[in-house]
Order: structure tokens, then C-alpha cells, then sequence
């Protein structure tokens, strides 16, 4: 039997359960995020979305284009009960669920009890509507990656369904960014030998997908002609802990930034052995005044979930690093994990 997956993902969801909840923001310009002007966008009403605001855009940016806005803060123990009451909806549907965000999920519906994925999306949309009174965009497949290009197809309030007998003509206007697995770096490569739209891509041969897009070439080779093998995971396991923030004052003193770290470091080591796995590459990540992002990694040869050795590594990428302008960001991730069997073992 087909496969027949959906890709659920709620429009706009900060911003809409803002609008649910206060009647008087509906129809206006609502931006959720960091209210300062240091802070960055989270999510925005369509509303907002008509001045060019958009998701990880800082907060002063956003002010310029739309500054008539209202901006709220994130409230995300409101955001998680409301989350909490869709995915209860998703897990009458199907059990095989892969949660994305706390907004977003995959669903593999192809044993459910509906006799097609419209049918399901239609139960889902109803019931989100009444239940919650917001809407939600559904992409119907036979594969992960083109449900998801679907549920984006229709926004706000939409459905899509896409069948194998409609590729690869409906994806070859697309341009090439909108492949899953095609990072910026790899687009703007490929930008630069004239190939823009998934059409120029497709045309190319098999062997130039290898040479220019390494181990992954084959994939993004299949995947443009609709074939995608992932399973809908219903654990999915957690890659990296991590802890960042945007500072108040931007700086390059090291000490400072050391600073921050430390505390990184200590709450990610608690996070860590509350969960008993260990990790052993630690990247430091911060974001310079001028926003260019840069990240400096080391992989230990042994696992760790120690603060010390955490922050240690910290400490060495820090000091090794030539800063030569305002860092706006800073931030720590630990990822490599494996769990640790090993037992406390009491007197008793």
C-alpha cells in the first residue's frame, strides 16, 4: 500500500493565539517576539506579513517597516497549552505522529481509520477550528517531503494534495531554496553556475549531483523527482542541548562573554545528567553587531556531561578567537550524545 502522509503546521501560531485571545487584535499587524529593540521576531499575523516581517527578523527592523505594529511578548506556557490541545486531536487520528515544533508535526495516516488523507485533513481542520478556534494548513503525500511543500501552499487555512502522477512538472517552477536538504551555502553555489529553478536542477546529470553537493547529492537527486524513503519518527531523538541569548549591550570583551558561557554551560551539564546522556562536541555560536552568525565547534574524544569540561572547551574556543567587532549573541550547544548506563550504586 501507498504511503499517505500529512504534514500539519498551524498559521501563524504565536500571533493567532494572541488574536484568539484578545478579540481587538484581529485584522492588525501583530508581531510576537522580543519587544526591545535587541529582540527578534518569533512569529507575525499575515497582517504583518504584508509590510515584509517575517520570523527571525530583529525587532528594530520590523519597527522601520511596519512601526503602526503591535508588538507582544512571547507567552509560551499559553502557547504550550494550546499545543498540547491539537496534538491531543492529531493522536485521535493517528498514533504515528513525528512532532516538528510546537506548532508542526508529520502524520502517517496510511492504516488510519479515514478512507483518504482528504477526509483526515478535513477532520482535523474542523475540529482544531472548534475546539481551539484556530486554523491550521494541511499538506496530503505519499512522502515527507512533499506533504510539507504542500501544507505551505496554501496559507493561511489550506489544503493541498500532491500525487505521484503530478511529478516532477508542479515542482519545476520552484526555486531550488525550496528543496528540503539544500542548505543556503549549497543554493547560493548553485546560483552562481546559473541554476535557479528546480527545472535547471532537474536537467542536470546524475554524477554532477555527487560533485557538487556531496554525500547528500543522491538524495536531492530523488527527492526532486518525488521520491523520499524517510519514516514518519514517532521518537524523535533530541541532537543537541543548547542555550543562547541576545545581550543587552553588544561587546567584544571575552571575559564578558566568558561569563555568559559559564552559565550556559551549567544549566546545559544540569539538563544533561537529569537525562543521563552524555555529549562530546561542543560548539560555541555567537552573532556579531553587523549579524553575521559564526560557530566554532571541538569534539572531545571521550563524552562528557561535566560543567567543567563543558565550559572548558568554551573557554578555549573564546580565547582562541580573533574578535574583531561587537557580538550582539552568544551561545553554547552540546550534541554527539550517548546515553550513560552506568548505575549509582548505593551502600544499601
Amino acid at each position: 500500500m501507498e504511503r499517505l502522509i500529512l504534514h500539519v503546521d498551524m498559521d501563524a501560531f504565536f500571533a493567532s493565539v494572541e488574536q484568539l485571545d484578545n478579540k481587538s487584535l484581529r485584522g492588525k499587524p501583530v508581531i510576537v517576539g522580543g519587544v526591545s529593540e535587541r529582540g527578534v521576531v518569533s512569529t507575525c499575523s499575515y497582517e504583518a506579513r504584508k509590510y515584509g516581517i517575517h520570523s527571525a527578523m530583529p525587532i528594530f527592523i520590523a519597527r522601520k517597516l511596519c512601526p503602526h505594529g503591535i508588538y507582544l511578548r512571547t507567552r509560551m506556557i499559553r502557547y504550550k497549552e494550546i499545543s498540547r490541545k491539537i496534538f491531543n486531536i492529531l493522536r485521535d487520528v493517528t498514533p504515528i505522529i513525528e512532532p516538528l515544533s510546537i506548532d508542526e508535526a508529520y502524520l502517517d495516516i496510511t492504516y488510519s481509520r479515514f478512507k483518504d488523507g482528504l477526509e483526515a485533513a478535513n477532520y482535523i481542520k474542523y475540529r482544531v477550528l472548534k475546539e481551539i478556534g484556530l486554523t491550521i494548513s494541511i499538506g496530503i503525500s505519499y512522502n515527507k517531503f512533499l506533504a510539507k511543500l504542500a501544507s505551505d501552499w496554501n496559507k493561511p487555512n489550506g489544503i493541498k494534495i500532491i500525487t505521484k502522477d503530478m511529478m516532477p512538472k508542479i515542482l519545476l517552477p520552484f526555486p531550488i531554496s525550496k528543496i528540503y536538504g539544500l542548505g543556503k551555502k549549497s543554493v547560493e553555489r548553485l546560483n552562481n553556475i546559473g541554476i535557479f529553478t528546480v527545472k535547471d536542477l532537474y536537467e542536470m546529470p546524475k554524477d554532477f549531483y555527487i560533485e557538487y553537493l556531496g554525500k547528500y547529492g543522491l538524495e536531492i537527486y530523488d527527492r526532486i523527482r518525488g521520491i523520499d524513503n524517510r519514516e514518519v519518527e514517532v521518537e524523535r531523538d533530541r541532537k543537541s542541548y543548547g542555550r543562547e541569548r541576545t545581550l543587552k549591550i553588544d561587546t567584544s570583551d571575552k571575559e564578558e562573554l566568558l561569563e555568559y558561557l559559564k552559565d550556559f554551560s551549567k544549566e546545559i551539564s544540569n539538563q544533561l545528567i537529569k537525562l543521563n546522556i552524555e555529549g562530546k562536541t561542543i560548539t560555541v555560536k555567537y552573532k556579531t553587531e553587523s549579524f553575521q552568525s559564526h560557530t566554532r565547534s571541538k569534539t572531545l574524544n571521550f563524552y562528557t556531561n561535566n560543567f567543567n569540561e563543558i565550559y572548558k572547551v568554551c573557554n578555549e574556543i573564546i580565547n582562541n578567537e580573533e574578535i574583531n567587532e561587537n557580538i550582539r549573541l552568544i551561545g553554547v550547544t552540546v550534541s554527539s550524545f550517548k546515553e550513560n548506563s552506568i548505575e549509582q550504586l548505593t551502600l544499601f
